[in-house]
């Protein structure tokens, strides 16, 4: 028992002792690559330029909209040395028999690594017990993450971009055609994701995106049909007015439009913060009635019938605090970390002044998402609209093109006035 006892009083001493490390941003674990130790400072990291290049090459393939597996055979096809070829031949060991032999399993995790972006980050795993070997992956909010820890290798804001289009993968099709909008597009009436759809006997012309709830009209959702000729005039066109307007806003009136933008952003979040610290309270007085309510009714001076009905309506309050609280504080952190975005974006379109056609990258950088809505024929003619979402601002309608847009299967024109 004496000895049960030193074993767990040691672990959490350690355990305690690593996660003050760990909140001083102190990194316990051996640098990843792309990174190596400094000589000059202990514990701090400095960037291994050598390999940083092949991780910024990695993460600029799949803003391209290429997956893991087809960035493998590409660095293979580069004879670029694995991590483990990289290492040995670093430290002046024996090369693996293959040394470009990459894997999209070696690929995935340099995706994933959360260090590129400058942070430390510690404690992604745990264990149950110091009894067991076995490690647990950690949730995100329990893992201990503090940035500007040393120099980053992939922005932030790149980094965010590529683990959004890891959640949304594309896949090739028998084909051996990959949709330019594949992952991005949603249903307006299921919020479903449209698949996208061809075979060898199709023309590039006849690639479409159907719902995925459709399922050959025995889904539960309608088709949803758009060509991806026509959603990719009607992107580009889009693009291309955002960048025009922009830039002459730039040079008129730009900075009053955007503060006032971010004035009324900035008091959003502080209604949302004000919202939040009356839940939080009211969940707090709630806590002290039942309490109170316990203590009259073993007093007596209230019915026991009366505290049980009176604490279950307290506790269906609570619950639907706790739901409004955590929606609240998703909110405002999402929207915190969104202050910066028109800054990224008008960034962004100083990378692409002009844009005459639409790829992979620039569609990935500039599109969030795009919400494709059922036709309408009610006219006579077919009326769709589409929602394009973008990247750091979200929905921006531009007054000169805020009208509905009418797309035919062969042709797209603007209703007019």
């Amino acid at each position: 028992m004496f000895n049960d006892f030193y074993a767990k009083d040691t672990s959490r001493k350690v355990r305690a002792i690593f996660q003050a490390k760990a909140k001083r941003g102190e990194h316990l674990a051996a640098p990843p690559f792309g990174y190596l130790n400094d000589p000059d400072k202990r514990g701090h990291w400095i960037v291994d330029e050598e390999a940083a290049k092949v991780i910024r090459h990695i993460f600029d393939l799949t803003i391209d909209g290429i997956g893991p597996e087809v960035i493998s055979r590409i660095l293979e096809a580069e004879k670029v040395l694995t991590v483990t070829a990289y290492h040995a031949m670093k430290q002046g060991k024996p090369l693996p028999e293959n040394p470009y032999l990459w894997r999209s399993q070696s690929v995935i995790p340099i995706l994933s690594r959360m260090e590129y972006t400058g942070c430390s980050c510690s404690f992604k795993t745990y264990s149950k017990s110091y009894k067991l070997k076995k490690r647990i992956e950690n949730k995100p909010e329990d893992m201990v993450v503090v940035p500007n820890m040393q120099e980053a290798i992939i922005p932030q804001a790149q980094w965010d971009r590529v683990q959004e289009l890891r959640r949304n993968k594309r896949r090739r099709t028998k084909a051996d055609r990959q949709g330019l909008f594949s992952g991005l597009l949603f249903c307006a009436d299921c919020g479903e994701k449209l698949h996208f759809a061809t075979c060898n006997t199709m023309r590039e012309n006849q690639d479409h995106y159907v719902c995925a709830g459709y399922k050959g009209n025995r889904g539960y959702c309608t088709a949803h049909y758009i060509r991806e000729e026509v959603l990719r005039e009607i992107v580009l066109e889009r693009i291309q007015a955002i960048n025009l307007y922009i830039h002459d806003d730039i040079n008129r009136f730009q900075v009053e439009w955007l503060q006032a933008r971010r004035d009324d952003h900035q008091k959003s979040i502080r209604d949302a913060k004000k919202r939040l610290a009356q839940s939080r309270k009211r969940l707090d007085d709630l806590d002290v009635l039942i309490a109170r309510g316990y203590e009259d009714a073993v007093l007596g001076d209230l019915s026991m019938d009366r505290y049980k009905k009176m604490a279950q309506d307290y506790e269906t309050e609570q619950e639907q605090l706790r739901q409004e609280v955590a929606a609240l504080e998703d909110w405002v952190e999402q929207e915190e970390a969104a202050d910066d975005g028109m800054e990224r974006f008008l960034a962004l379109v100083e990378k692409y002044e002009e844009v005459t056609e639409l790829t992979p990258t620039i569609v990935n950088e500039y599109i969030q998402k795009i919400v494709v809505h059922a036709p309408d024929k009610s006219s006579g003619k077919r009326r769709q609209k589409i929602q394009i979402f973008f990247n750091f601002l979200g929905e921006f309608n531009i007054p000169a093109l805020n009208e509905p847009i009418i797309v035919n299967t062969n042709y797209i024109r603007r209703k007019t006035a």
